[in-house]
């Protein structure tokens, strides 16, 4: 396909989904600019519309499509504007999509974005889907924009998930795990730093699965605590994060690495999905619920004031009364800081897909609702135990109200809000908590 550029487009791009389809977005964002296209923050000032979409949960689904008939109708009202959808629904909608919405002009899934500025390069855009394929070789890697580095990025070690959790529609919209080599990453990282970075956050599907069968075991320690030892390393860099990581992959060279590595943040992802062995064998995911309670364990007696999050899917096909109340008695015996609920729904490609989706639409209410207050009461009482104490906060920027109010967490995660100066934007501060509400802490600056 010819990349001559005839003219150059403001590009409009909207963002649905997990942090991984943020940072895509981020990495198509600085793509596009390289071809001297312009991102543009309103959609009333772009030629191009480009929905980043996520097939995890129907109601994403369902709000991009209904986004995207909104933009087609002002589309019309353009001359040579284009309306695009990428990501995870592209794949698995596939061409079903120009049928929902025929103001589509293009469709591309995760494993294609890289040959959007080809399609830009026509002036002449007729319905296109590009879709499939394997990863190249640099794992879904793109042009990056360092000049505008964040205090924290998140940067991408891998692509696809080999697993097969019956519910999920990821191996299918991303395709089977694909790994950056690690100089790459850690080349990247090193230029964020550079750059002005001070946190990074590892991203993958399954990302404490990263190299398995590809790269070498050293020293007893997998290739994902290989790679967080030689980030460690980075001068300048501040905090490690990743997400999102799979229960399977918590050995003891990760829990150890938790304890050693003076970066890493003591903040773990996770994903439980239910308390019951019965509905986990039924997921298809590998792990008993007294294999959750064995990591928890050994993680907070590695490092005992730990964060803990978790993600719980309720009403899964087949799933009993006495199944949600073990999922009930697993995060009261856990006492997660922070837990994500989602009502199953069924996603077509899904081995669950197949199921009868019997647990009624009032009942999933019911026990969302009943996960929900318990997270919050969690929350709650997590983040009164901080009131008068002191703590390290990375200041991020400014939040989104008060005025002179920062932004900022602390190594656990917790969101802080402060009085403070632009000056201290990028830096460790440390912070009194003062007050507390459900999601963040309020205090004060603690002058040196």
């Amino acid at each position: 396909m010819n990349t001559a550029m005839p003219f150059l487009r403001k590009i409009f791009i909207k963002t649905y989904g997990c942090q991984m389809n943020a940072h895509d977005s981020e990495r198509l964002a600085a793509m596009l600019r390289t071809f001297g296209h312009e991102i543009v923050d309103c959609e009333d000032d772009a030629d191009v519309y480009i929905l980043n979409t996520c097939s995890v949960r129907e109601r994403a689904e369902i709000k991009a499509v209904g986004k995207s008939r909104y933009l087609s109708r002002k589309k019309l009202r353009k001359n040579n504007a284009l309306l695009g959808i990428v990501g995870c629904m592209a794949e698995n909608l596939a061409e079903n999509l120009f049928k929902l919405n025929p103001g589509i002009d293009f469709i591309i899934g995760p494993r294609r974005i890289s040959e959007l500025p080809a399609i830009l390069a026509g002036e002449n855009v007729g319905r296109v889907a590009l879709l499939g394929e394997a990863h190249s070789e640099d794992a879904g890697e793109s042009a990056r924009d360092f000049s505008s580095a964040k205090i924290c990025a998140s940067v991408s070690i891998m692509q696809g998930c080999n697993m097969r959790c019956s519910y999920c529609i990821v191996p299918k919209t991303r395709g089977p795990e694909s790994y950056r080599p690690m100089d790459s990453i850690i080349a990247e990282c090193e230029t964020l730093v550079q750059n002005g970075t001070k946190e990074i956050t590892l991203l993958g599907q399954i990302v404490n699965n990263y190299g398995q069968g590809v790269l070498e075991y050293g020293s007893g320690k997998s290739p994902f605590v290989q790679l967080l030892e030689r980030i460690d390393d980075i001068a300048g860099l501040e905090r490690i994060r990743y997400m999102s990581p799979h229960p399977k992959g918590f050995r003891e060279d990760l829990i150890e690495a938790h304890s050693s590595l003076s970066k890493l943040c003591p903040s773990v992802h996770l994903p439980i999905q239910s308390g019951s062995d019965r509905v986990l064998r039924a997921m298809r995911r590998p792990y008993t619920r007294a294999r959750i309670l064995s990591i928890v364990e050994s993680l907070r007696a590695a490092v005992p004031n730990i964060a803990l999050t978790t993600d719980v899917i309720v009403g899964y096909p087949g799933e009993r009364e006495e199944d949600f109340s073990m999922t009930v008695d697993l995060l009261n015996a856990v006492k997660f800081n922070m837990a994500f609920v989602f009502k199953y729904s069924p996603r077509a490609g899904t081995l669950s897909a197949s199921l009868p989706d019997d647990v009624g639409a009032d009942e999933k209410d019911r026990r969302n609702k009943i996960l929900l207050d318990m997270v919050q009461k969690c929350s709650i009482g997590h983040n009164e135990t901080m009131i008068g104490h002191g703590v390290e906060v990375l200041v991020e920027g400014h939040a989104k109200r008060g005025e002179n109010k920062l932004c900022g967490r602390t190594r656990g995660g917790d969101k802080v809000i402060f009085d403070g100066q632009d000056r201290l934007i990028g830096q460790l501060v440390n912070v009194k908590i003062m007050d507390s509400a459900i999601t963040i802490l309020r205090g004060k600056l603690i002058e040196i």
